[in-house]
């Protein structure tokens, strides 16, 4: 009896010494065309963001972060997969050349996905011990129904894919939802009704997720990849800013990044009632910069928020204001509140950030470096290059080196100091030939071509 007893009290022993060494969770939360200065911490005075500012405020704010790329995939396949738009396999929304032909509206469109062999952050997660799950727009299946998140390195996703028109149409209120491999009706939003909204969904299934994992003996990665406030224009409530003399669409907008901080709220909520927070760590960002369109309702919205805040351009640009977004990274007890890093990052950073959570021992091909120790409060020993390149205006490239920041379209190359051009308008290039040389080098030998995106 003795013996069984002790048997069980060294058997709780050990799992609790397991569950105390266990690696922190992750959880990612991505916003689509939020713009750098859409929150309040970056000084947004119109639309009110509470909880993502209390992110910042709670935690770490990265001043200098970068997307992947300024448009949606190309960023997002350099977040999944740790390269950048050098090497990453999906460089474009639309290839230049091949892929898989589909239809978007009435126009025949030519796509790429992730190849089978792209080693994912999900393949990384999962063999570093974790369950990974993604809920909400992927993205990067082009027009390939076997290019899913379960096929690339997540044991659960929900959300809509490019294949499956049903999970999109009816733009924020989506009649059908792709569920692990199946197909579900929506029934709230059957016949073109407006009942369940996609971002709730995404909370929703992000929540039902989490509380799974309250007891669970592994860790896990949940990447929660909303569509605010990606166009169409479309609220679920547009009456919280009703009583501001505002065109409506600015009303539609502002309540649209409202509700998406009052999604943030509830993950947020979710996991200090839970105790998850205890040992979780949640990061906040965007996918690129703001206007998901470069018409005149999309730049009117955009410009009465300064969604852009001080930087240039906007998604779809090189400049700053198309790739530079909010990064917020909170986790109590392992980062400092109130932490500042003005360190330059970009989405290549995360993959070997979470392998650096995960302290994990699979090896891996990458073009960035953890950002985890800029996020509690240490500085870099010397600079790096980040590197762009994207095809929809022609064949661009920009370098970020230190302080400077180099595009080259056309075969002339740009070059600003960020530190004293925040908003680049300076062109230093002839002032400073031996940056210039140096970052020409660099250019030379930064990617490997692409059967999609032939350069002319």
């Amino acid at each position: 009896m003795l013996k069984n007893v002790s048997a069980v009290l060294c058997g709780l022993l050990m799992a609790a010494q397991s569950f105390a060494q266990q690696s922190p969770n992750i959880v990612f939360i991505l916003a689509d065309d939020l713009g750098y200065g859409d929150i309040g911490i970056h000084g947004q005075t119109k639309i009110k963001t509470p909880n993502i500012d209390a992110l910042a405020k709670e935690g770490a704010r990265f001043t200098d972060f970068h997307a992947g790329a300024p448009v949606c995939s190309p960023s997002r396949s350099v977040l999944i997969t740790g390269l950048h738009t050098g090497h990453t396999t999906v460089r474009g929304n639309a290839t230049k050349q091949g892929g898989i032909a589909g239809t978007k509206g009435k126009s025949t469109v030519y796509r790429t996905n992730l190849a089978k062999d792209d080693f994912t952050v999900g393949n990384l997660m999962q063999q570093s011990g974790y369950t990974t799950a993604l809920m909400g727009k992927w993205h990067l299946d082009g027009y390939d129904t076997l290019a899913t998140p379960i096929h690339r390195g997540f044991d659960t996703f929900s959300g809509w894919l490019i294949s499956y028109t049903g999970t999109y149409a009816n733009g924020y209120w989506p009649a059908q939802r792709y569920t692990d491999g199946k197909l579900l009706e929506v029934p709230r939003n059957a016949s073109g009704k407006k009942g369940y909204y996609t971002d709730d969904i995404c909370t929703d299934e992000s929540l039902a997720f989490l509380s799974k994992q309250k007891n669970a003996t592994k860790p896990f990665l949940l990447m929660i990849n909303y569509n605010s406030p990606h166009s169409p224009l479309d609220a679920v409530d547009s009456t919280i800013y009703k009583n501001e003399n505002w065109p409506e669409d600015m009303k539609i907008y502002g309540a649209m990044v409202h509700h998406l901080d009052e999604n943030v709220g509830k993950i947020k909520r979710y996991l200090i009632e839970s105790g998850l927070s205890k040992n979780t760590i949640v990061f906040f960002c965007s996918d690129n910069g703001p206007r998901s369109e470069p018409s005149p309702q999309q730049t009117a919205v955009a410009d009465f928020f300064d969604s852009n805040g001080a930087l240039r351009g906007y998604k779809r640009d090189l400049y700053e204001g198309g790739i530079r977004v909010p990064m917020l990274v909170w986790a109590p007890g392992l980062i400092k509140a109130g932490t500042v890093s003005k360190e330059p990052g970009y989405f290549a950073d995360l993959m070997p950030t979470f392998a650096d959570i995960a302290k994990s021992k699979v090896k891996y091909q990458t073009d960035g470096v953890s950002v985890l120790p800029f996020a509690k409060g240490q500085k870099s020993a010397k600079p790096r290059f980040l590197y762009w390149e994207f095809f929809e205006k022609g064949f661009e490239q920009s370098v970020r080196y230190g302080k400077w920041k180099a595009i080259k379209t056309k075969g002339k190359t740009e070059l600003y100091d960020i530190e004293k051009d925040l908003s680049e308008t300076r062109d230093v290039a002839a002032q400073h030939p031996d940056v210039l040389k140096t970052i020409e080098n660099y250019l030379s030998k930064a990617r490997t071509e692409s059967p999609f995106w032939p350069v002319d």
